[in-house]
């Protein structure tokens, strides 16, 4: 058996969770030892697409018409398009016929929870199978380490006294960036950092006033590499995730291997794998996480950062391959 990972178009991707989907599919893939290529022009027995470009698409109609099963990743919905960029409102409704048109051209589509699998068996233009299967994480990779954190704590010149919450996506609303910088805004006893870039030119006016706005305890360092952003999860005290809709969040999955106590928005995708005062702690609005912030970084609250690497051991890249061959030697491929 030899997969085709379509990687057209990838320097688009690259620097998105779809492009992190990617490089996991490659490393789960490895683990098992099961063969791959990038390149369209060799011989495979299965393509797999994670992205909706027109290319993408046309790939896919034309392996189907080869007989080549197709496993098409779903990791988008109209639901998270929204509130993304400039227009993306008024864009949801065309994007949405686009994405099913896309999924459906595959065999089987691949969704990364149980609540993204239900808004999609809600299309109606969809009709094929839908598995629920997490983009996994490298848990090795971003096991905790000391060097890493004092590598972190050092670069930005913070001082053992320091608590960092962090956050780390694009620059967009969805996210919650707004709320980020008024929780640094009403928390300066703490420093904030936000990882993490997008455009001026694509965001609305209120992120870009928000990622303008000049705090002492404020930070935009940008976007950094994966190494960067490892160390930044190792220093760091909170990760927070404000974000008000996610297919997974994979940044989430990198801070609990890493473990990092992390504070959620209250949202249906994580019902029933993250669990408020189990493994995460969850709120619901701005007061609520204006105090659970301070509960959790002045030690009021358990640390519940084991039972938080536990679940990302779940979701380890070896367990995600190993489910990934049996989606390639299902009936669903026949």
């Amino acid at each position: 058996m030899k997969v085709l990972l379509y990687t057209k178009n990838q320097k688009l991707i690259d620097k998105s969770g779809v492009g992190k989907a990617i490089e996991h599919q490659k490393k789960a893939l490895d683990s098992l030892g099961i063969k791959y290529t990038t390149d369209s022009k060799e011989d495979f027995d299965i393509v797999q697409i994670n992205t909706v470009f027109p290319a993408s698409l046309l790939t896919s109609l034309k392996s189907k018409k080869k007989k080549i099963p197709v496993v098409y990743y779903a990791h988008s919905t109209e639901e998270d398009f929204k509130e993304s960029f400039v227009g993306s409102n008024l864009l949801a409704p065309i994007f949405k016929a686009w994405i099913s048109f896309c999924y459906n051209s595959g065999d089987v589509i691949i969704t990364p929870t149980e609540y993204s699998k239900r808004l999609l068996k809600s299309y109606k233009n969809i009709n094929k199978p839908i598995i629920s299967l997490s983009n996994g994480i490298d848990t090795q990779f971003y096991k905790y380490d000391e060097e890493n954190k004092n590598r972190f704590r050092k670069k930005y010149s913070l001082s053992p006294e320091d608590k960092v919450v962090m956050s780390a996506g694009h620059y967009i609303e969805r996210k919650g960036i707004i709320e980020f910088v008024q929780l640094a805004r009403e928390l300066p006893q703490y420093e904030f950092y936000w990882f993490g870039y997008t455009s001026p030119a694509i965001v609305t006016k209120e992120v870009k006033a928000a990622v303008e706005t000049k705090l002492p305890n404020l930070h935009f360092p940008g976007y950094i590499n994966k190494e960067e952003l490892r160390d930044a999860y190792t220093g760091s005290d909170l990760f927070l995730f404000l974000t008000h809709e996610e297919t997974e969040g994979i940044v989430l999955l990198e801070a609990l291997a890493s473990k990092l106590p992390v504070l959620v928005r209250d949202i249906p995708v994580f019902d029933n794998w993250l669990k408020n005062g189990v493994n995460s702690y969850k709120a619901q609005n701005l007061e609520e996480f204006k105090d659970k912030i301070q509960l959790i970084l002045e030690g009021e609250v358990p640390d519940l950062t084991e039972k938080g690497y536990q679940l990302a051991l779940t979701r380890d890249l070896k367990n995600i391959g190993k489910e990934l061959k049996k989606i390639y030697s299902s009936r669903k491929l026949a």
